[in-house]
């Protein structure tokens, strides 16, 4: 048991490192919100079709209006703005601004009415963090770096992580299906639809051509099907049955470092001292906030690639 689980735990640790870079290869070809429609569209079918012939119950209509609710947040908000934002950022920059996503989650959590108010320790947390993503994205005069990023697509990655935080504290208390998979299967169904919805508003489809796809996009894309979505969270789900929450959590700090190196390995991406430290701080933060005794913000909904899984 103890190598099962191991595996799954490297397997998303690898798997959802990933996604950042696969989804960079993606949108140079295939219009962001384009992608990420049909990559949930299939994946969710998948999935949903799976638990059913695993005699999963039929979910209500309450629950595919919560499943609605939040996949337009997660996935359409979260996983279609990230999509959106490495157009013009790197990959491994986008993993750590992603990575904001528990420090989002404490602010979220202490303004919600009835909401968990942090400890010392998660407010230091959030303090550091914050400065990690000033750091990181700061303009070069103030923080002393050289390396100025797109300011549009920096906003919308921070803008991806806020939203997807908002549909992690609604899935908390959202009336949804007891199986991980099977309510994941529905996010992602729904999702799709309002992806495909902001594409057709935003005008994808009339520049969307078919015979532009690279090898290199087609191959991303059934990557992130394949394994970024359906082996992916097939091995979190096994991983939150069979092993502690803390183990499992631990994919919030790796998830970002592997994206930095292979997007440094794989697609040229600048790694600078910056950078470096700015990971550190942000993965440092996290992991000072999700020590906390009280407030909890690792959730089974909330991945930080996340929302690129």
């Amino acid at each position: 048991m103890k190598s099962k689980t191991w595996f799954a735990l490297l397997s998303i640790y690898i798997i959802w490192g990933s996604t950042y870079l696969a989804i960079l290869f993606v949108v140079e070809t295939i219009p962001p919100f384009i992608s990420a429609g049909i990559r949930f569209l299939i994946s969710g079918a998948v999935l949903f079709i799976w638990r059913r012939l695993a005699r999963d119950p039929m979910p209500t209509r309450i629950q595919w209006r919560s499943a609605a609710i939040a996949g337009t947040l997660l996935l359409v908000g979260g996983n279609g703005l990230l999509s959106w934002s490495e157009q013009r950022i790197p990959s491994g920059v986008a993993a750590l601004l992603i990575g904001s996503v528990p420090l989002w989650l404490v602010l979220l959590e202490a303004l919600r009415p009835g909401g968990a108010k942090p400890t010392w320790q998660s407010i230091l947390g959030l303090t550091i963090g914050f400065a990690g993503i000033v750091l990181l994205i700061g303009p070069a005069e103030f923080t002393g770096g050289t390396i100025q990023f797109d300011p549009t697509g920096i906003l919308i990655c921070l803008l991806a992580a806020f939203i997807w935080s908002l549909g992690s504290i609604y899935s908390r208390t959202a009336d949804l299906p007891n199986s991980a998979l099977m309510m994941t299967g529905m996010e992602m169904l729904a999702g799709s639809i309002g992806l495909f919805i902001l594409a057709t508003l935003t005008g994808e489809w009339q520049n969307f051509s078919i015979a532009a796809i690279s090898q290199k996009s087609l191959y991303g894309l059934t990557y992130l099907i394949m394994i970024g979505s359906l082996v992916g969270f097939v091995s979190y789900a096994w991983l939150l049955r069979n092993a502690p929450v803390s183990l499992v959590a631990t994919y919030a700090y790796v998830n970002p470092l592997v994206a930095i190196l292979l997007g440094s390995l794989l697609a040229n991406e600048s790694l600078t001292p910056r950078i470096f430290i700015a990971a550190v701080v942000i993965i440092g933060s996290v992991v000072l906030i999700n020590t906390s005794k009280k407030v909890k913000v690792i959730q089974e909904e909330e991945t930080a690639g996340a929302i690129a899984e």
